[in-house]
């Protein structure tokens, strides 16, 4: 990680040059004042304790760690501080793939965060989804190229116009998943990230199982034709899956996809009632998910507000004034309950996320179980 912008101005006579957060339409002026410094660095050592004391340690060719995570209009909103790329970062930096939805046609946030990451640091990203259903969206994986390799593998999920009906309800998936290859010890697998069709209601539902059914047409295709070390698959993302959706689900999970123990029926969004960001894998039987000492599968839900952005009076207060800035209309914050009602339903979900980090850990060494298997053929 890189905390230059973090450091007073004192220290930074000779390295102004490498600063990172800066405004752009003001003449390169610095985005982060000394109280928000501070604030930053204080919250970041909060935030990176719960990291440690939630998410396993990386250790050398034997675990990956793997994430997925829906940004919230990551580009379309300007008023993310500084502050809040700087804890996007540290999240990101905890894991070694993270899956990202919701990334927009602007970048530059996501420059200012791969740039935190440091070099070592890269990504695969996929252009926009044009038009209105697209919602200006692109998908994103920032993976950590000292533990994880590229394949080489990477394309989006696009229908042929042959196998959809003439009179079928959509002809391609709204958002257009990505389909991306990586390497890591044992492990050669692909990942695709999805965002479905939201909403409650019949129509909206219908559109989303017509998207699942059609992925899965071709996520089966692609699986008959792949090599055999190159089956193993993983569907992760925003699934917008709500609790009566179970015949959705069904169409992913008989086609041999199983959710992880770890993950299923965790709430996933900020106020903790939906679960609509899963993880699917489709994998050989030496394709291991991690587990602690009493067998239980290792992953599950970061809930990053439990250190950051803390529903406190004390914290909320830090944010008056930011808060009366970024409002378009900021007349109706009047009282100390207009401002924690405006920062729980919005600021801080329009600072990170309205949805949560979600997680495995995989396991990468996987002789034993390889020999074992292969030994059973004879």
């Amino acid at each position: 990680m890189w905390y230059n912008d973090l450091r007073p101005d004192s220290e930074l006579v000779n390295d102004k040059y490498s600063l990172i957060m800066l405004e752009r339409d003001d003449n390169y002026s610095r985005m982060l004042d000394d109280d928000a410094k501070k604030r930053t660095i204080s919250n970041l050592l909060k935030l990176r304790q719960g990291l440690f004391e939630n998410i396993p340690k990386k250790t050398v060719d034997s675990n990956l760690l793997l994430c997925s995570w829906n940004i919230k209009n990551f580009g379309t909103l300007k008023d993310r501080t500084a502050e809040s790329l700087f804890y996007i970062a540290e999240i990101i930096n905890a894991f070694d793939i993270v899956a990202i939805q919701e990334i927009n046609r602007d970048l530059s946030d996501f420059k200012k965060v791969m740039k935190v990451l440091g070099s070592h640091w890269k990504y695969t990203i996929s252009d926009v989804t044009e038009g209105n259903s697209g919602n200006d969206e692109r998908f994103g994986f920032i993976y950590d190229s000292r533990r994880v390799t590229h394949s080489g593998l990477s394309g989006e999920i696009v229908i042929a116009p042959e196998s959809v009906a003439d009179d079928a309800i959509l002809k391609q998936l709204k958002r257009t998943p990505t389909f991306t290859g990586f390497e890591s010890g044992w492990q050669n697998f692909s990942i695709v990230s999805v965002h479905l069709q939201p909403g409650k209601t019949d129509a909206n539902k219908a559109i989303r199982k017509e998207e699942v059914r059609l992925l899965m047409d071709v996520l089966n295709t692609k699986l008959a034709s792949a090599a055999f070390h190159n089956r193993n698959m993983i569907i992760l993302g925003d699934t917008n899956l709500y609790a009566n959706d179970d015949d959705i689900v069904d169409l992913i999970t008989q086609h041999d996809f199983v959710e992880s123990d770890a993950l299923a029926g965790q709430f996933t969004n900020t106020s903790l009632n939906q679960i609509y960001d899963r993880l699917f894998l489709n994998v050989d039987p030496y394709f291991k998910i991690a587990t602690d000492d009493f067998g239980n599968e290792q992953g599950g839900v970061f809930n990053l507000f439990d250190y950051i952005y803390l529903n406190s009076p004390t914290e909320i207060a830090t944010y008056h004034q930011l808060m009366l800035l970024h409002k378009d209309d900021p007349s109706n914050l009047i009282d100390d309950a207009s401002f924690t009602s405006y920062y729980n339903s919005y600021w801080k979900r329009n600072q990170m996320s309205d949805h949560l980090p979600i997680w495995l850990e995989l396991q990468t060494e996987s002789s034993d179980e390889f020999l074992r298997w292969e030994l059973g053929k004879f």
